[in-house]
């Protein structure tokens, strides 16, 4: 059978930390006789060679290429594409590692867009990745209609003939940015690139020991001189004007103005931070026309218009002031309606810890401004007149895989008069809808976090959304929507909003009932449960005594439970309750009811449930008991 993909996983002395890469790789849901990994190690030191020439002698899908080390990942990753056999390859950095069903979803994306690039969703742990570009899914990308150029690392899916065809490889030896120039070149050169934005195959791992490559404090020359060879592929693959400035756009405003703002700025040690300025100040007037930072964010664009002029003490300067800078988001309301859940918020700047304030009146500042005063008026001044355009998203991260999505927001926009009147604080007041039913933006369940980021001025915020007040803060209900079990609720330690899918057991509410709630009429029982029913929804309601008896039952709007109980199998006992809300889920969960019906011959009651027996508690003592001294003994050692 061919192989349909080859993964190249370029490799030096990752030790224990390419054992998540390994076993992502070994899961995939792609068949096995359809792909194949090849780890090309790079001179290791470590026992890395050795573990992977076992799993080579026991798995028939892993190869091992063994050579000198190169200095950096541009000649393995091409001693990788020179053995490769599969139809696209993949690139994979060791530390890292990919989704379960990557390999097979990308793969079936980009033969079906005849894709040269496929560009699976990433998400970092620790480390940023783009956010823009995976908002939706985009078959057919390019420079031009995408934001592919805020993706330049190589982990990518291309296209093997493309590679032959082109005969583009990565730069090699110990230099930096090797996938800047192989990755743009590859977006020029394509017929045609496809971002899948809806399911996460790549995740992006900064290691616990800070030794991931990306992370190292560079050489500024050397990374400059590196930097303008990608510069230089845009220049051979496009002519002078706009499309050209806007690529280059991406240099200035990723490796070079955000080096130099706020605390990422300012801590670093000062002889580094001139050199540092230095580098780029003569990459800006060396290769940049001013419609390159025109366009350029407020903040942004002040910062190169300071680089242009060679104002070292400007920039920090301003540095200074805009490390004051934070973002606040109020929760205001949460909850469902009609099956959706409903979470209103405001948000808006701060600085040095109060309300950032604006020009409430238009002026004419100087540009470029002859001072950080005047760069701060000319930017309150610009902020004010984009404010119509600014809109704040919402986005849930599941706690685990840090797999975060968007969600659509309402917004309105608030001018408020701060002080004499002369300036205004900028609000952003949003409702947010969250689905569970749509699964391509609340795909799994788990913990999921709420995120409130914002866009205005420059600044890109990003916050959790809280803390809500203890004494005030709005308490939704549980819901069952399109067969899963969602709580919204306050986390205890930053108080923020989050969602329990699918795991959640007391906090339900349902140990609050009592025999009183139950209604019985005959054969037929009704309880009133504390959950958000959108639609009639099947449960399942389990009675356990000397057997157990799963009951057929039904959830109506309003969250009212309903079963008819098969009475002559129950009577002349006691039945404990405990309740599944999502019996067509892939684990069927059921929930303990406080109450059990009595079945005799005068009907059914509803009684309290009967607690567990005395050896019963005294084992869950116990257990409680050792589990504390055990915890105690584990934080110990750890001190």
């Amino acid at each position: 059978m061919p192989v349909k993909v080859s993964v190249i996983v370029p490799v030096y002395n990752p030790g224990p930390y390419i054992e998540d890469c390994v076993a992502s790789l070994l899961r995939q849901s792609l068949p096995a006789a359809e792909y194949e990994v090849i780890f090309v190690d790079d001179g290791s030191t470590d026992a890395t060679p050795a573990r992977l020439d076992a799993l080579a002698a026991e798995d028939p899908r892993v190869r091992v290429i063994h050579q000198e080390n190169s200095g950096w990942s541009g000649k393995p990753r091409n001693v990788g594409i020179d053995a490769a056999v599969g139809e696209y390859v993949m690139f994979v950095d060791n530390d890292d590692h990919l989704g379960d069903e990557a390999l097979e979803r990308m793969y079936a994306y980009g033969v079906a867009n005849d894709a040269d690039v496929v560009v699976g969703k990433m998400v970092g742990r620790g480390r940023g990745v783009p956010v823009e570009l995976f908002r939706v899914n985009r078959p057919t990308a390019n420079v031009e209609n995408a934001p592919l150029i805020d993706s330049l690392t190589p982990h990518k899916m291309i296209r093997r003939a493309f590679l032959e065809r082109t005969g583009l490889r990565f730069p090699e030896g110990r230099r930096r940015l090797e996938d800047h120039v192989f990755v743009t070149e590859a977006y020029l050169r394509a017929d045609n690139v496809s971002v899948l934005g809806d399911y996460v195959c790549y995740y992006h791992v900064r290691r616990d020991d800070d030794a991931n490559a990306g992370f190292q404090r560079f050489d500024p020359a050397g990374y400059f001189k590196n930097l303008r060879e990608a510069l230089d592929v845009v220049e051979k693959y496009t002519e002078p004007g706009p499309p050209r400035d806007r690529l280059f756009r991406r240099w200035l405003r990723v490796e070079m103005v955000e080096r130099l703002r706020g605390r990422r700025f300012l801590n670093l040690p000062e002889g580094y931070r001139k050199e540092l300025f230095e580098e780029i100040h003569a990459v800006v007037v060396e290769r940049f026309g001013p419609g390159v930072a025109a366009p350029l964010q407020p903040t942004q664009r002040i910062v190169a218009a300071l680089v242009t002029d060679g104002r070292y003490d400007d920039v920090v300067a301003f540095a200074e002031w805009e490390s004051g800078v934070a973002l606040t988001v109020d929760p205001e309301d949460v909850r469902w309606q009609d099956g959706v859940l409903r979470i209103a918020f405001a948000a808006e700047l701060t600085h040095d810890g109060g309300p950032m304030t604006f020009p409430a009146a238009g002026g004419s500042p100087q540009w470029p401004p002859k001072d950080v005063g005047e760069a701060v008026r000319w930017l309150g001044e610009d902020t004010v007149g984009r404010f119509g355009r600014a809109k704040p998203d919402l986005l849930l991260r599941d706690r685990v895989s840090a797999a975060q999505y968007f969600h659509p927001v309402e917004v309105v926009r608030e001018t408020v008069p701060a002080g004499d009147g002369s300036r205004v604080r900028l609000v952003l007041r949003g409702t947010a809808t969250v689905d569970p039913a749509d699964r391509a933006v609340l795909p799994g369940d788990g913990l999921w976090d709420a995120y409130v980021r914002v866009g205005l001025g420059g600044w890109t915020k990003e916050l959790r959304l809280g803390p809500a007040p203890r004494h005030d803060r709005p308490e939704p209900t549980a819901a069952v929507v399109a067969g899963r079990v969602v709580l919204p609720y306050w986390t205890d330690r930053h108080s923020s909003l989050a969602l329990d899918i699918g795991r959640a057991g007391r906090r339900l509410g349902l140990g609050r009932l009592t025999p009183g709630d139950v209604s019985v009429a005959g054969e037929r029982i009704g309880v009133d449960l504390p959950l958000h029913v959108p639609v009639r929804a099947g449960v399942l309601l389990r009675l356990s005594g000397p057997g157990s008896h799963d009951v057929p039952a039904v959830l109506v709007p309003g969250g009212r439970l309903e079963a008819s109980l098969p009475l002559a199998d129950l009577a002349g006992r006691t039945w404990r309750t405990a309740l599944c809300l999502s019996p067509d889920g892939p684990d069927a969960r059921f929930h303990a009811l406080p109450v059990a019906l009595r079945v005799g011959a005068d009907g059914v009651r509803a009684v309290p449930a009967p607690r567990p027996g005395g050896l019963r508690r005294v084992g869950r003592r116990v257990r409680r008991l050792v589990h504390r001294v055990l915890r105690r003994v584990v934080r110990g050692r750890g001190r």
